[in-house]
C-alpha cells in the first residue's frame, strides 16, 4: 500500500505494513557479492544493498550476510526489506469540497489527483494534510500517525465521495459499516465498449497479480472475496461487426465488498477497462474513442464514486450522499456521445 496508485479503492491495511522479502537463487560464484545483487534484484542499487547488508538484512541459505565485497556464493539469497516508518504528517491549506461535517465526522467530494493520506513519493497534498488543517486536533487518531481519520479509501486518480472520522467513536463506527458492508456505494464509469450483459453481478476472488506485485488480479485461488453489481446506464458507438459491442460505455457499479482496484480489476476482467487506465487498460481503443479522450483532456481512469450512503454512527442518522462526475468526465460522456 505504499504506492499511492495502489491504494485501492477502500481497503485498507495496517499503520505499518510487513517488511517485503525478496529471494533470488544465485548459481554463478566470483561476481562481487553486490554486484551479484544488484543483477538479481533490478529493484534495488549497489548502495541500497550495501545498507542492507550492514543491517544484516541479506542471508544466503539462512546464512547473515554483512560485507558486499566478497564473491558470491551459489545459493538462495534472501533481502528483507524493512517497513517504511510513516512521517507525519503536516496541515496543508487546500481547498476541500465539504458535502457534510458536524463533530463526528466530514463527507468531501475528493478530487481526482489527490490521494487519501501520505505515502513514499506522495507525502504532501493529501485528503489528510487538507483535513488536518480543516479539522485540527479534532481529527480521529484511530488511523494512526500517517492516516488520521481515514475510514476508507479512493484511488489517488479517482474522484468522488469519502466520509472521514473526526472522533474515534465516528471512525469505530465506521469502520464497523465497512467492515460488514453496511455502506452504499456506487461508482460511475466510462468504459471501453461494455460488459455483457448489460447488467450482473461480477463475484470473484481477488489478490495480488503474480505476474506484476503492483497490480491486483483476478485469481482462480486465495486473494479475497470481491462482488461488484453493474448496469450499463449508455453505450456510445455503433457496435463493432466483429463483437457486436459498441465502442464505449456509461457502467454504474455498485461495491458490495471493497477490495484494492475492485472495479477496475472487475471491468478488465469483463473485456471493458476504465478509459484512461494506464494500469488495467489492457488493449486500445477505438480510434474515436481515443480522440475523444484526448479532446476531453482525461488523464486518469474515467471513475468517479458518486454515491456512498451510511447511517451516522453516532446519531442513527441515515446519510446519503451524490455527486456528478467533475468536468474531464464530463467532457469525455459528451465526446463519446457524437460517436
Amino acid at each position: 500500500m505504499s504506492d499511492p496508485d495502489l491504494i485501492d479503492e477502500e481497503d485498507l491495511s495496517p499503520p505499518l505494513a510487513p517488511a517485503e522479502v525478496l529471494e533470488a537463487r544465485l548459481d554463478a560464484p566470483g561476481v562481487r557479492l553486490d554486484k551479484a545483487l544488484a543483477e538479481a534484484f533490478p529493484t534495488l542499487s549497489r548502495a541500497r544493498l550495501q545498507a542492507l547488508l550492514a543491517e544484516g538484512a541479506v542471508r544466503r541459505d539462512g546464512l547473515v550476510l554483512t560485507g558486499g565485497s566478497a564473491k558470491a556464493q551459489p545459493g538462495l539469497y534472501v533481502v528483507a526489506l524493512p517497513p517504511v516508518a510513516p512521517a507525519t504528517p503536516q496541515p496543508e491549506a487546500i481547498p476541500l469540497t465539504v458535502l457534510y461535517e458536524d463533530a463526528d465526522l466530514i463527507v468531501i467530494d475528493k478530487p481526482a489527483g489527490m490521494a487519501a493520506h501520505p505515502a513514499p513519493g506522495c507525502e504532501t497534498g493529501t485528503l489528510v494534510n487538507a483535513l488536518l488543517a480543516h479539522c485540527g486536533d479534532s481529527l480521529s487518531g484511530i488511523g494512526g500517525v500517517a492516516r488520521p481519520g481515514i475510514v476508507h479509501r479512493l484511488d489517488k486518480d479517482t474522484s468522488g465521495v469519502m466520509v472521514a472520522a473526526k472522533t474515534d467513536r465516528a471512525h469505530q463506527g465506521l469502520s464497523a459499516l465497512f467492515a460488514t458492508h453496511d455502506i452504499e456505494r456506487t461508482y460511475i464509469a466510462l468504459t471501453r465498449g461494455a460488459p455483457s450483459p448489460s447488467r450482473g453481478r461480477i463475484e470473484t476472488r481477488i489478490g495480488r497479480s503474480t505476474g506484476d506485485r503492483k497490480k491486483m488480479a483476478v485469481l482462480k485461488a486465495g486473494g479475497r472475496e470481491a462482488i461488484t453489481d453493474y448496469v450499463v446506464q449508455a453505450t456510445f458507438g455503433e457496435p463493432a461487426k466483429a463483437s457486436g459491442a459498441p465502442l464505449a460505455a456509461r457502467v454504474a457499479c455498485t461495491l458490495h465488498t471493497g477490495r484494492t482496484h475492485q472495479i477496475r480489476v472487475h471491468l478488465s476482467s469483463k473485456g471493458s477497462p476504465i478509459l484512461g487506465d494506464a494500469t488495467y487498460g489492457s488493449g486500445s481503443p477505438a480510434a474515436a474513442v481515443r480522440a475523444a479522450v484526448a479532446g476531453a483532456g482525461l488523464a486518469r481512469q474515467a471513475l468517479h464514486a458518486a454515491v456512498l450512503g451510511f447511517v451516522h454512527p453516532v446519531t442513527g442518522e441515515a446519510l446519503r450522499f451524490e455527486t456528478p462526475p467533475p468536468a474531464d468526465m464530463v467532457r469525455l460522456e459528451a465526446l463519446l456521445s457524437d460517436l
